[in-house]
């Protein structure tokens, strides 16, 4: 089976064309109707509702399709479940990436096959395969629009196209073309404005009775304002029954955001766009004797395409990846650290790079930088520290491209000296947080120790917490800077950027380090005295390779002490002996959506995990097998009910009994970068700019394969048994022991390549 049939399921439903729109409600209600009746999303704005099907008779009557209890392959199918993980019934349904296949039955009990999909270009697609011998009759494609937001419906080519105007959750309206059409030439077309509601029923549709005329591509469409404000535009487009011979009929809905500088064209698909198979084959295969490992790596490349944005125009120029589903589907700043980790492992990079170049393309006046990008505006975008300096020097070591590396040079040094000029004034070399939200890690008692409102407060920057974490990304930064100075022509700026990352060193280590906690905390801006409060981010220094040995075990007896963060699953966001501490996520005694004050989020663990692995490059032995335990332990943790077959990614965890925030629905969250930890966690594999090496963590999995790695033009793969490491580029072998790096530099590998070409 291919990687794609082999996270086929019968519980998921998430589809996307892997160019920014997706259908992935978080609670679909109308899953078991057929085609999309739920919202879909282009970007951030929910687009409600689609279009749904009706197969009818000769004579215009409908023929009921009812669930069929046989799987669309013709097995039996397994039992379908909900968000929550209960199971919801036996249903034929088979999900796999990009593609939905249900199983029907007429009352007569023939099957009849439906697969739904979205395509490039905005495209809601759903595929009817009738058995032979199916009675003549129409297939309808059928909607409710709301009227207050349509206008200028008119007959197309196709079927029936309207303007929908969509608001986002900051108010700001998107004009977007939308098309209700076919594969084939319509047999009728059909328009009425109603008062009510709508509903995915054909019976509940005005067009039950038949008492409306057909459309042609002269006729008067009705004027939504005749439904009134608050009623609906109802649509159908009816196409004939096809015989076998002519394939299945693919009924559909097209949106087309109106942005500025594009045309409502721009977004149909072009030739040769992006596919899941084509997607998936950009990155590197990865087998090993750990069921779970595999299937995370492969579901993981999923919800990277499935939040992946492919737009030309707007504020997002640049291929990138959203941070999740919902109102997440948008570039954000906090998330897009990860997406340059993880999308470095995908041939070619581009959405690597993209993911930091659309902020850099929209980087404000003073050099700060919007927290999300909207294509169409940039009102409320907020702000969202993140770790720059370590994403763009992984990239580079991967996928180096000198005009991009430039550009985001000049770009993170306006950053760096807006951080440094806003943010740390005193110059104490630690860098303040104004408000709980801007870290991405709200309602938690690091910001309490500073401030008792803080968690009321949303927004408002009131808080002087000089913040652990921040100072951390704010040193990588420096740090940065300082090693690419010198490669894009300004050997100059070095000497300033060290400065700063030996000032920042030197604050980290002997003002932020707590005696009594023994830990790392965030210091007091006003009093410049420590919180002494432990959470997650006080492991974030080992990503500075700077922590001694003293200090570095105090920490890693933090991590295996199950009174602070050494609970079943790692690693909760906040301390265990925390006053504030709940792994369930209440905070004030209501349950929170986002809480930080206990729960396992994957970006925190991946922080953690990212720590441990840079420690042990560095000689650890202890911060290798703790890094291999926890990123298993980590791994594993992300299946529903420790089904293998059921990997997730939600945004929260409870800590002791691994169990998601299935309440929130937003699985597929785009939050941390677990691709890049198991190849070179697990499979050991790193890059830079002198050559490739292989050095696995001691995690004692007994087999393990991963590639190609198609990065500077070469071919890399990775084997791994018992005992041996293989390293092979483009088809050259190199072998040595997994328990001591197997290094080759770029000038070998080219002298050899230069001699098997003689």
């Amino acid at each position: 089976m291919s990687r794609i049939e082999v996270l086929a399921r019968p519980d998921k439903w998430c589809l996307g064309g892997l160019d920014g729109v997706i259908w992935a409600p978080p609670f679909p209600r109308w899953l078991h109707r057929p085609g999309f009746w739920d919202a879909a999303h282009l970007l951030q704005y929910e687009v409600g509702p689609c279009f749904s099907v009706a197969l009818l008779d000769g004579a215009g009557v409908e023929i009921p399709l009812s669930w069929s209890h046989a799987g669309a392959s013709g097995g039996e199918a397994e039992p379908a479940t909900a968000p929550g993980g209960d199971t919801a019934g036996t249903a034929g349904v088979r999900w796999r990436p990009g593609t939905l296949v249900a199983g029907w039955r007429t009352g007569e009990g023939a099957p009849v096959v439906e697969t739904r999909q979205v395509l490039p270009g905005g495209i809601l697609e759903s595929a009817w395969a009738l058995p032979p011998g199916a009675a003549a009759g129409f297939l309808v494609a059928f909607t409710g629009q709301p009227a207050a937001s349509v206008s200028g419906m008119q007959p197309s080519s196709g079927g029936v196209r309207w303007v929908r105007r969509l608001a986002d959750r900051a108010g700001q309206e998107l004009s977007v073309e939308m098309e209700l059409c076919g594969s084939g030439a319509p047999a009728w077309r059909r328009t009425l404005p109603s008062e009510g509601g709508a509903h995915p029923d054909w019976a509940a549709s005005p067009f039950a009775e038949g008492a409306t005329s057909d459309l042609d591509d002269a006729g008067d469409i009705p004027e939504p304002r005749a439904a009134g404000r608050n009623g609906w535009i109802w649509t159908a487009v009816a196409f004939p029954v096809p015989t076998p011979d002519q394939g299945p009929l693919s009924l559909r809905m097209r949106l087309a955001p109106r942005l500025s500088g594009s045309t409502s064209r721009e977004t149909a698909a072009p030739a040769g766009s992006l596919t899941w198979e084509s997607f998936f084959a950009g990155f590197p295969v990865f087998r090993c004797a750990d069921p779970r490992l595999e299937r995370t790596f492969d579901y993981r490349i999923h919800g990277l395409g499935l939040n992946r944005i492919e737009r030309r125009s707007g504020n997002v120029r640049h291929p990138c990846i959203a941070e999740g589903i919902g109102y997440f589907h948008v570039p954000i700043t906090y998330s897009a650290q990860c997406h340059m980790m993880e999308m470095r492992w995908r041939a070619g990079g581009r959405e690597a790079w993209g993911s930091l170049l659309n902020f850099l393309d929209n980087q404000k006046e003073d050099g700060s930088l919007h927290g999300r990008l909207y294509a169409n505006h940039l009102e409320g975008t907020d702000f969202y520290h993140a770790n720059w300096g370590d994403a763009l020097l992984a990239v580079h070591a991967m996928h180096p491209d000198p005009a991009a590396l430039t550009r985001c040079y000049h770009g993170l040094s306006r950053y760096a000296r807006w951080l440094n000029r806003s943010r740390d004034p005193e110059g104490s070399g630690m860098f303040t947080v104004v408000n709980h939200f801007e870290t991405g890690q709200e309602y938690m008692s690091r910001y309490m120790a500073v401030d008792p409102e803080a968690d009321v407060r949303g927004w408002q920057p009131r808080l002087r917490l000089k913040g652990i974490d921040v100072t951390v990304y704010a040193h990588q930064l420096f740090r940065a800077l300082a090693m690419l100075a010198g490669r894009v022509g300004r050997p100059g700026d070095a000497s300033g950027w060290r400065a700063l990352e030996t000032r920042c060193r030197s604050a980290i280590m002997e003002r932020m380090w707590c005696p009594e906690a023994r830990f790392f905390t965030d210091v007091d801006g006003r009093t410049f005295e420590r919180t002494g409060v432990k959470a997650a981010v006080g492991f974030y220094p080992m990503l500075t390779g700077r922590v001694d040995a003293l200090r570095l075990d105090a920490l890693m007896d933090h991590l295996e002490n199950p009174r602070t963060f050494g609970t079943p699953f790692p690693v909760p966001s906040s301390s265990v002996d925390d006053p504030r501490f709940s792994a369930e996520g209440i905070w004030r005694g209501k349950r929170r959506n986002c809480p930080w004050n206990g729960r396992v989020w994957p970006m925190t663990t991946s922080h953690v995990i990212e720590g441990l692995l840079r420690c042990w490059r560095q000689g650890n032995r202890r911060a290798g097998e703790l890094a291999a335990n926890r990123l298993i332990r980590f791994v594993h943790l992300m299946f529903t009910d420790g089904d293998p077959r059921r990997p997730n990614c939600f945004e929260h965890y409870n800590p002791y009994t691994g169990r998601a925030c299935h309440f929130r629905g937003i699985d597929d969250y785009q939050h941390s970068w677990v691709v890049d930890l198991l190849a070179r966690g697990m499979a050991g594999l790193h890059l830079d700019e002198e050559g490739v090496e292989v050095w696995p963590l001691p995690h004692g999995v007994p087999r393990l394969r991963l590639g190609p790695v198609r990065v500077r033009g070469r071919s890399i793969a990775v084997e791994l048994d018992d005992t041996r490491a293989c390293l092979a580029v483009d088809g050259a072998r190199h072998e040595g022991t997994r328990e001591r790096p197997l290094r080759v530099g770029w000038e070998t590998l080219d002298e050899g390549r230069e001699g098997r070409r003689r």
